[in-house]
């Protein structure tokens, strides 16, 4: 790949192509419509935590390894 979508920025990567702020977007929306599903029905905090987590961390964790294969970083 030839152009950067990330650029890495301490812990996390930062994106620097539209490519990459595309799929940032993608995963807010997709975090915020979890969060909006699971917390109309929680009774409480800790329900909102659990019933987020599963799709939450996936998420993150697949836009990091997209953003760490697209920063052009040695690795």
């Amino acid at each position: 790949m030839s152009r950067r979508w990330f650029v890495a920025w301490g812990w996390v990567h930062r994106p620097v192509s539209w490519q990459g702020c595309g799929l940032v977007l993608l995963a807010a929306i997709f975090c915020a419509q979890v969060f909006l599903a699971v917390d109309r029905h929680s009774h409480s905090v800790s329900d909102t935590a659990y019933g987020i987590f599963p799709f939450v961390v996936p998420c993150l964790m697949l836009l990091d390894w997209v953003a760490s294969k697209t920063s052009g970083a040695a690795s």
